[in-house]
């Protein structure tokens, strides 16, 4: 089987570590397409070495831009190499602009699509994350899904038919990779951190990143609770926070985007992770961490639910408060899986 695999950003590289180890593992040709939509080497090339990812095929370099630019150019490059290479499908991973490019350029050329972390909804159409879901679900064949949950929100919108309940590939790579963190990582021995006794905190939606004065109120509730946060930063948000950080009083240490090990170690051993990611909420909940999320839905309700997670949204006063007294989770559940979801995507794949 020939597969053509496109990925673009951060957490799809993660993603597409395990599951590109399984296909060619089983003897499949692979060709990997990386649109380049994160292209800093600490957002990027910093995870191909880590995680062992494969040398991308085809670079697209699209790069930063507007929504448009970035799919457009996406679509346009992908489209040339799937005429070329002929693959039997195309995989496609989240909700990114190089999602709904490849599921665009493949459904027009016919070509299988196997979308991997679909169903997943926030209800928030003014997330451009949450039009791409929509999209790449609707041209997908095969609906590889992590939770029951996926399955209801794919259902309410008619549709049934491809979709495969395989828990969540990120449970497979934070199994294996943490593993290989607590030996590798000397993160938090560089930053003189000490564990379950500082804050992290990542911010890069632009409804929170792009306004002078969410930012500044954002830092400013972190910082509040007197506990080390460390940011950092988005290559896209970083003159903004340092010109931000002359009006705000706590500690609040600014640091490059760092790798995927010392990020697993950074959300493991944090007293809380305050964030606007959604796959960062679910890392946290993996690894057992408290999250305060700054936005007021999520595609991953069943952080919510067991109470690990607390959605902050426009009430930035009750960060402190919550940073200083967390309130005591539920419970602990797998709801995302048990670390196969690789493997039985393949088996899907091949039958």
């Amino acid at each position: 089987m020939k597969i053509v695999t496109v990925i673009g950003a951060r957490p799809q590289f993660v993603k597409a570590s395990v599951v590109s180890a399984a296909v060619r593992g089983a003897g499949h040709k692979e060709i990997l397409i990386n649109t380049g939509q994160h292209y800093d080497d600490n957002m990027a090339k910093v995870f191909f070495d880590e995680m062992s990812i494969p040398k991308p095929d085809y670079n697209l370099g699209v790069g930063s831009g507007s929504h448009a630019t970035q799919t457009a150019a996406s679509l346009i490059g992908i489209e040339e190499i799937l005429i070329k290479e002929k693959p039997d499908c195309l995989i496609v991973y989240g909700d990114t602009n190089a999602t709904i490019a490849g599921a665009l350029a493949a459904s027009k050329l016919h070509i299988k699509i196997a979308h991997i972390e679909a169903g997943l909804r926030s209800y928030n159409r003014m997330m451009p994350e949450e039009i791409n879901r929509i999209v790449t679900d609707v041209l997908s064949d095969l609906r590889f899904v992590p939770t029951q949950v996926a399955v209801d929100n794919l259902k309410r919108e008619g549709i049934v038919d491809g979709v495969h309940v395989v828990g969540d590939v990120m449970v497979d790579a934070l199994m294996k990779y943490t593993r290989i963190a607590e030996t590798k990582s000397q993160i938090l021995g560089q930053l003189q951190l000490i564990k379950n006794q500082f804050v992290l905190l990542t911010i890069h939606r632009p409804s929170n990143a792009d306004s002078t004065l969410r930012l500044q109120e954002i830092l400013a509730a972190v910082s509040e609770a007197d506990i080390q946060v460390v940011f950092p930063v988005h290559p896209r948000s970083r003159q903004q926070v340092q010109d931000l950080l002359g009006g705000v009083k706590g500690p609040v240490k600014l640091i490059e985007p760092v790798g995927y090990l010392d990020m697993m170690m950074l959300e493991k051993y944090a007293h809380t992770v305050v964030t606007d990611s959604g796959g960062v909420q679910k890392e946290a909940y993996l690894h057992k961490t408290p999250c305060l999320t700054v936005r007021s839905e999520t595609e991953w309700v069943e952080t919510v639910k067991d109470a690990w997670n607390i959605l902050v949204g426009n009430n930035l006063d009750k960060i402190p408060e919550y940073l200083k007294s967390f309130p005591t989770p539920n419970n602990w559940e797998a709801h995302y899986g048990s670390g196969d979801a690789a493997q039985r995507i393949l088996e899907i794949l091949e039958n």
